[in-house]
């Protein structure tokens, strides 16, 4: 017996991942009874957010901008520490988080945006096959990691890019199957995950 107004929060709660509809009004109702500066400021945060973070424009990671037209780097490409020769391609910026969390990833890395899925129409030519391959002539990559999820769509993503990049002499490897096949390196622990990348074979 909700109002038209507390019926459609609940139903925008409802479609995010996850969340079904008793969740989504518990969310409503703390909301209700919580001080009204958080709703405020959650709403504020969430209504910039696609102008305030944008894609990095090395390697597709997410990075916030102070500015529309300030150029995205990610705080990873910024990170000097980091082994400039040692690029880790994965599918989603989700990867790129659950790498980060086990710790074990001292390189960069390069986001495809997606997996080759023919039958979803997504072909080789989707992919930004050329830009990976301009970014590891230009910044004399030595080590390729192919960390595309344990999946019939990852496996030909990680097939794929050993027939493109093969030919430029860098060492392309594999992360071991230490995360479950057909899992999403999304949901891998830190243990898991470190020991997928400590694991890596030769593509």
């Amino acid at each position: 017996m909700l109002s038209p107004k507390l019926r459609r929060i609940t139903q925008l709660l409802a479609r995010l991942p996850g969340v079904g509809e008793k969740t989504a009004q518990r969310y409503l109702m703390f909301f209700l009874t919580a001080e009204p500066a958080l709703a405020k400021d959650l709403a504020a945060e969430l209504a910039e957010l696609h102008e305030r973070v944008r894609p990095c424009v090395r390697c597709g990671n997410l990075a916030d901008v102070e500015r529309p037209e300030q150029e995205a780097v990610c705080a990873i490409c910024l990170d000097g520490k980091r082994d400039p020769h040692i690029l880790c391609v994965v599918a989603r910026v989700h990867d790129v988080v659950a790498i980060e969390r086990a710790g074990s990833m001292r390189g960069r890395y390069f986001v495809l945006g997606r997996l080759l899925s023919p039958l979803e129409g997504v072909g080789p030519e989707e992919l930004p096959i050329p830009r990976l391959v301009r970014r590891i002539e230009a910044e004399g990559i030595t080590e390729v990691i192919v960390a595309t999820p344990p999946s019939v769509d990852g496996e030909a993503t990680a097939l794929l890019l050993k027939r493109e990049i093969g030919p430029l002499g860098v060492s392309l490897t594999r992360i071991a199957s230490g995360v479950p096949h057909g899992g999403d390196l999304e949901f891998a622990d830190a243990i898991t995950m470190g020991r997928a990348l400590a694991g890596r074979q030769k593509l």
